[in-house]
């Protein structure tokens, strides 16, 4: 499991490994195998009607979401999502006897389980907290470090009042159709991260409100936006009867190399920028190529759009094969998005580590008082993306 994270990139701190070898993972699992305990995958620890309601996470994650968070010895950390118990337990391993962790969930048995196997792997001083971990846990507070470890839409206030000055948020936040970990840090007015990666987590629930919107365009294709944009499917109804065009970058990938900054410079460039849903039946019967079925980016303008289409083979300089990005674009106005969602992967080409800087501000905070970029309107805070 360690040799995994490792070659996967997010096991970056020693201290974080020696965490990863000290608690064993598999007895917060006890119903799985040892194989799958420490297997790269998340393993259900209770069912959902459509989705499980609570699992432990795919160790990548972790280790990618622990190095982002960077708990120091003696810190006092915030887990939002208490799971099987197993990422509290890492916690406690890295803050150490004069630090403290206090884990909450919503549901009972979670945080049945979750205190058992704590108590029975020797960290029972992790506090469990049954409760909506949209509200925190004040009577603890403030933290120098919050965790969260569902996937929340929103930003509730309590979590920036319970977080000590200069402390770091850990969120997998949704915004534009994508789920990334930001790493925010607590300034007096605003949070302001400038880092983010790709993940995904089960929805958070409890009073953190939603703001996810999902309408059908045609039999088989459907987009996911927010409600702070204007986007009307009904208006895309004949979009894949109109023109198209497809644009090529000139940019290129090898296979299984991520590009998934491309959909991040696209929500700090394009207010349009949303999430392209696409059954089989739909690609097959060559409406659309997208990048990918179920989750590709797209730029929709009234009654035109463009998708990151699917990469096409070619060769690189040294013979290597390799698969070059571009985009489609459907609707009058295809070539124009098509040629705009293209200059932001010529933008991720030119440096692909760099990201643009996001930051968060309460909701009534007035325009004039934000810093340049896209502005998203969420129900908690006013979100900027700015290049």
């Amino acid at each position: 499991m360690i040799s995994h994270i490792r070659t996967a990139g997010h096991l970056r701190s020693e201290r974080i490994e020696q965490a990863f070898r000290a608690v064993p993972r598999h007895r917060f699992v006890p119903a799985a195998s040892v194989e799958e305990a420490y297997a790269n995958k998340a393993i259900t620890i209770k069912p959902g009607k459509d989705r499980p309601a609570s699992c432990i996470s795919v160790p990548t994650v972790v280790a990618m979401m622990l190095g982002q968070l960077d708990p120091q010895p003696g810190d006092r950390v915030l887990e939002i999502g208490a799971g099987t118990g197993y990422n509290a337990a890492l916690l406690a391993e890295l803050v150490g006897d004069t630090g403290n962790v206090t884990t909450v969930d919503i549901h009972p048995d979670v945080t049945d389980h979750a205190r058992a196997a704590l108590a029975d792997t020797g960290y029972d001083r992790v506090r469990v907290v049954t409760g909506d971990g949209a509200l925190g846990e004040p009577d603890h507070a403030p933290y120098d470090k919050i965790i969260i470890t569902v996937g929340p839409w929103d930003l509730p206030p309590a979590w920036f009042d319970q977080l000590a000055p200069g402390g770091t948020l850990v969120v997998p936040l949704h915004w534009r159709g994508q789920a990334r970990s930001v790493a925010f840090v607590r300034h007096d007015t605003h949070l302001r991260a400038t880092n983010s990666q790709l993940c995904g987590f089960i929805p958070m629930i409890g009073i953190v409100p939603t703001g996810e919107q999902t309408g059908s365009i045609t039999e088989h294709v459907a987009l996911h936006w927010d409600t702070d944009q204007s986007i009307d499917p009904v208006a895309l109804a004949e979009v894949f009867a109109g023109p198209r065009a497809t644009v090529w970058s000139g940019a290129s990938v090898v296979a299984n190399e991520p590009f998934d900054h491309v959909w991040l410079w696209l929500t700090a460039t394009e207010p349009g920028t949303c999430r392209l849903d696409v059954e089989d039946e739909a690609i097959e019967a060559g409406l659309c190529r997208p990048a990918f079925s179920y989750r590709t980016p797209a730029i929709v303008e009234s009654d035109s759009l463009a998708y990151l289409t699917k990469p096409r083979p070619v060769d690189g300089p040294d013979g290597e094969r390799r698969y070059e990005l571009g985009a489609t674009g459907h609707g009058p106005a295809a070539a124009q998005l098509a040629e705009r969602l293209v200059e932001q992967i010529r933008r991720f080409d030119r440096d692909r580590a760099a990201q643009p800087v996001i930051t968060a501000y309460p909701a009534g905070t007035a325009g004039e008082d934000l810093p340049a970029g896209v502005v998203i309107d969420k129900h908690h805070v006013r979100m900027v993306v700015t290049p």
